[in-house]
């Protein structure tokens, strides 16, 4: 079967080109802890007035079968003594290190209560510590938070690709890429992903996320550019990992919409063909991708998805009945301007 001969013009076609305005709106989610103070007037509170150290404690990331402890300092800032009656924490893995009660706190004068975390599963938990006492200003809660993990001086998080190039992308559209994170020795908790440049986001992945030892967690990066333009950016995940953070780079190109087509036109096939293809790639010998969706019954074809700066290369082929298809025809070249 003899391949086409491939011939190329180049048309300027004039686009009536719609502009449309987004606006992008950011919503910083912010998330805030504060410590409960009820009104205890009426409850046989006196002036005496107790403050805590901290309204949080974090204990951050402690290994599974290990414990931390952290400490409150609570500071009468009245002028009359301050009954602590009780003391309680809640919360999976945390726990109030034994100490009497009740206790008097002295005006001026500060007492010290000491938790431990020792987490018994992988993840996040919370916890609160209640102080009840005869102050003025009611009970105290103070928030508690850490995460529990696997033993990190095993675990590896790796990311591939290493870097994504998205290439030309036309200003307006999208083009996802695929991606995965790798965890090798032991279980490793992501705990989030931060990335940065322009037109680039992150999804099909919820933090914290789990990546099994062995085995990986697929996500999704996304470029939309919004202006012309190169773009770099990255992505940064963090978790609990010894080798963490693990980054991959992001690179691509936002291109304008060109007002200009290919004209395409090619020989018969002396054969006895069905029809033809059409293929179109960025350098000179391959790769191609093919253009058509189905096979194309005419000998010329106006390829209007080209961008502006760009050099385009064009091969077809010849198929005949028994869907066999012929080599590359010769190559046509065209530089959009």
């Amino acid at each position: 079967m003899r391949p086409a001969v491939l011939n190329v013009q180049l048309f300027r076609r004039l686009l009536a080109t719609a502009f449309v305005s987004l606006l992008v709106m950011t919503m910083a989610a912010c998330q805030g802890l504060s410590s409960a103070q009820p009104n205890n007037s009426g409850k046989g509170g006196g002036p005496g007035q107790l403050t805590g150290s901290s309204s949080s404690v974090s204990f951050g990331n402690v290994q599974i079968g290990s414990k931390q402890s952290q400490s409150v300092t609570f500071t009468n800032s009245g002028t009359a003594s301050i009954t602590v009656s009780a003391a309680t924490v809640s919360g999976s893995g945390f726990s109030l290190i034994a100490g009497t009660l009740p206790f008097t706190v002295a005006a001026g004068q500060n007492q010290t209560l000491s938790m431990t975390f020792a987490p018994q599963t992988a993840g996040a938990a919370n916890g609160t510590l209640a102080v009840t006492s005869n102050a003025s200003n009611g009970a105290l809660d103070v928030a508690l938070s850490g995460t529990g993990t696997t033993n990190a001086g095993s675990s590896q998080l790796s990311v591939s690709p290493a870097s994504i190039n998205f290439g030309n992308v036309a200003v307006g559209s999208t083009q996802n890429q695929d991606g995965k994170l790798s965890a090798s020795g032991a279980s490793v908790t992501v705990s989030s992903a931060a990335w940065n440049g322009e037109g680039y986001s992150v999804s099909g992945i919820t933090f914290p996320a789990t990546v099994p030892a062995g085995q990986s967690v697929p996500f999704t990066v996304t470029f939309a550019p919004q202006t012309a333009g190169s773009s770099a950016g990255s992505i940064v995940f963090d978790s609990n990992a010894s080798n963490s953070p693990a980054t991959e780079t992001l690179s691509g190109a936002g291109t304008q919409t060109s007002s200009h087509s290919v004209a395409l036109s090619w020989h018969a096939s002396t054969s006895q063909v069905t029809g033809y293809n059409l293929y179109r790639g960025t350098q000179s010998g391959g790769p191609y991708t093919k253009l058509n969706p189905s096979l194309l019954s005419n000998t010329n074809y106006s390829d209007a998805s080209v961008q502006s700066g760009t050099t385009y290369y064009y091969v077809a082929t010849a198929v005949d009945s028994a869907n066999e298809e012929s080599v590359y025809s010769n190559q046509a070249t065209a530089a959009i301007p």
